[in-house]
């Protein structure tokens, strides 16, 4: 007969892995409340005066009516149109990508140092040491609001047609891109280490993304034919 594991063993065991996805969360909530403060005026700012250049591109009648009549307009716009709003928060959520992957990074000496980069919640290292990291969870997780934002704003002019296989598949290719955009980015100006699975992260979170968007397109169609 097979001994059962001592009462003491299991509830020590059950206290570890309490202890472990504690710290994943606690570590994962830290990453996302800096990536959201750091950022925040900046990514405001720089989302505002973009819009401002979509005004003048897009709606060039509303010049010419000074500082203050320029932000009367923004303000108008941002209040009267949906799609002005769409696009703000599209802008501010890339912005807030772009500070956190390249614009507040320091020079690396060989961004080459790691391509492989790291796979799972725990990091090696050259002593043997463990430690636990949440990259992983955090380069998933960061394009799934992207990938839903992009999609709320344009999804008419970039989904062809609104099905699961679609909203997913179109996700994938466009954070591939923009992931890999990005590392080429970190690798050309040593502005950080070109992974592989920061890049493979990425764009599974794109496909994620794609894949809440369609769940909620077919929640808020079915609400409208009710």
């Amino acid at each position: 007969m097979t001994e059962l594991p001592d009462r003491r063993m299991v509830d020590c065991l059950v206290y570890v892995k309490g202890l472990i996805m504690k710290d994943i969360i606690s570590s994962i909530i830290t990453s996302v409340l800096t990536a959201l403060y750091q950022p925040f005026w900046f990514s405001v700012i720089l989302s505002v005066l973009v819009l401002f250049f979509y005004l003048f591109s897009y709606h060039n009648e509303t010049g010419g009516r000074g500082i203050r009549g320029a932000f009367s307009v923004w303000w108008q716009f941002f209040k009267g149109s949906a799609f002005f709003r769409k696009l703000f928060f599209l802008t501010f959520y890339t912005t807030m990508i772009l500070f956190r992957t390249l614009l507040n990074r320091d020079m690396w000496m060989n961004p080459l140092s790691d391509v492989m980069g790291n796979w799972w919640i725990w990091k090696y290292g050259n002593d043997g040491s463990r430690n636990l990291t949440t990259e992983c969870i955090e380069n998933l997780m960061l394009f799934i609001p992207f990938t839903i934002l992009l999609f709320w704003t344009a999804g008419k002019r970039i989904l062809k047609k609104t099905t699961f296989r679609n909203a997913v598949w179109t996700g994938l290719k466009i954070t591939f891109v923009f992931s890999l955009s990005i590392e080429s980015l970190q690798l050309f100006l040593r502005l950080g280490t070109f992974q592989v699975s920061d890049l493979t992260y990425n764009t599974l979170g794109g496909g994620i993304g794609g894949a809440v968007y369609w769940i909620g397109h077919q929640l808020s169609v079915r609400r409208g034919a009710e």
